[in-house]
């Protein structure tokens, strides 16, 4: 209950501890996600960019080896535009800047590149397609990064052999970079609203989930404030949340009925106490004149208060028995119901010195209370005997297994029977019917067994018997789990 109190109290801050759970958790998945996708993106245009690029210049190098090209040939003026110059801006939007003897600027770039003494020196090299990145550095991979009014170039000189000149060519690739920072803008943008989405969508789940949970702590601090059970509970919901409503609206309705079974218990035993309490009382008043009854009197008055003595303990350890519930201490083991009836029959021809057959069928072993079961058992041979008193026939206990229903136990007598009206109410606490009102007994003892025989899955029955007599007992499946209760 105070586990339920102190969930209402905190329920906001589980609120905000889904959002918060769920920004979180969106935060690390889409900040990793998009560096990686951002770093894959980036480091596939720049190796594009760049094999562009190379791939440029070794047609380059490749074309002034075969061909004798002079730096006319790579004039900007071509009307067709399918020139060599053409050849090298058309696939990577290159610039082209052509370098005569010497390293003179014969056709400028746009914008016009940087030539330096090894641009110059590129430019008087015999051999043809030598490069050069600018800094005395000969190779095919040669290249340098410049930067032309505020953007970024890599770039290389290409000699054209025979110190005719060289071709200079530069590609730009800040438009790139500039490209690849507005898409991480973006994607810091994009992870923004993931996040914000995911804190939204956590605090309306938790929302939706802490709303059953505050309606279910209000239902428990209503039952702790008002000591009422019948508060109506939430239970709507497959989930954990539905299922813990409706396993505390079952706690609360077998607390109702529980506290409604004491207060009609104490309610009857009140009743039959007094009988006897009353009784006893009378029967003491006489001991003070003991002296004046006659010895006859007295045996019997003495015989009386013996007998309602016992009668009274008896009901008292019954009714201890009912309220405390032992049978539910005892353990569960293996019971075989034809062994617990041979014992029971032993017991009962020493009591009442009566003749007690017993016939077992089919399987009857179950798992449950061995003295559960065989108090209930002793209970129906007593009532028998009770009732067929100076009877000829002997007691029968018959107890079939293998049947549907379990195993099934019943106790047959040759007594007067069982009215219409009270075959439905035999197994009712301290019923008794009006014939057996005049005779012993606390009218426990059949409801001590319906209690028995529904704790180990079953139920209790009463039948006429044909011929005359009754046939009284019950049937058992085992004990039952707490998902059965």
């Amino acid at each position: 209950m105070r586990a339920f109190l102190r969930g209402r109290v905190s329920a906001r801050s589980l609120r905000t501890t889904f959002a918060v759970s769920f920004a979180a958790v969106a935060a690390v998945v889409t900040v990793l996600v998009g560096l990686l996708s951002y770093d894959a993106a980036a480091r596939l245009v720049r190796v594009d960019q760049k094999a562009v690029f190379n791939e440029v210049v070794h047609d380059l190098r490749v074309q002034v080896k075969e061909e004798k090209l002079t730096p006319y040939d790579f004039a900007s003026g071509d009307p067709d535009h399918d020139g060599p110059r053409d050849d090298l801006i058309r696939p990577s939007r290159t610039d082209v800047q052509i370098l005569g003897s010497g390293g003179v600027i014969v056709d400028r770039g746009s914008p016009q590149l940087p030539v330096n003494a090894a641009d110059r020196q590129t430019a008087d090299y015999e051999k043809p397609g030598r490069t050069s990145d600018g800094k005395g550095v000969v190779g095919p991979g040669s290249r340098r990064d410049v930067q032309l009014a505020g953007d970024g170039y890599r770039m290389t000189t290409v000699s054209l052999g025979g110190g005719r000149g060289a071709v200079q060519i530069a590609q730009q690739f800040s438009d790139t970079e500039d490209l690849l920072r507005q898409l991480q803008r973006r994607t810091g943008v994009v992870a923004l609203a993931v996040i914000l989405a995911s804190a939204f969508v956590g605090w309306w789940l938790a929302r939706r989930i802490t709303r059953r949970l505050v309606r279910l702590a209000g239902a428990a601090e209503e039952v702790a404030g008002t000591g009422h059970l019948d508060v109506r509970v939430p239970v709507e919901g497959g989930d954990e949340v539905g299922s813990l409503g409706r396993s505390f609206d079952r706690m609360l309705g077998r607390l109702a009925r529980s506290i409604e079974d004491q207060r009609r218990l104490v309610q009857d035993a009140g009743h039959e106490l007094r009988t006897p309490l009353t009784s006893l009382r009378t029967n003491i008043s006489l001991l003070r004149r003991i002296e004046d009854l006659p010895p006859a009197a007295r045996e019997e008055l003495i015989a009386d208060l013996a007998q309602e003595s016992r009668e009274l303990t008896d009901l008292v350890n019954e009714l201890v028995d009912l309220a405390a519930g032992k049978e539910d201490d005892e353990p569960v083991v293996e019971v075989a119901l034809a062994e617990t009836a041979e014992d029971v029959a032993v017991l009962a021809r020493r009591r009442t010195g009566r003749e007690i057959a017993v016939r077992a069928t089919g399987d009857t072993v179950i798992q449950g209370r061995p003295a559960s079961l065989q108090r209930a058992l002793s209970n129906l041979v007593e009532n028998a005997a009770k009732f067929d008193r100076g009877g000829t026939e002997p007691i029968r206990i018959v107890v079939t297994g293998g049947i549907p229903d379990g195993v099934r136990v019943e106790v047959l007598d040759r007594g007067p029977g069982i009215a219409d009206t009270d075959l439905e109410r035999v197994f009712d606490r301290f019923y008794r019917a009006p014939a057996a009102r005049s005779l012993p007994g606390s009218g426990l003892g059949l409801s001590i067994v319906q209690e028995v025989a529904s704790a180990h899955g079953g139920r209790a029955f009463a039948e006429r018997r044909t011929g005359g007599g009754a046939a009284i007992g019950f049937t058992v499946r085992g004990v039952r789990t707490g998902a059965d209760l």
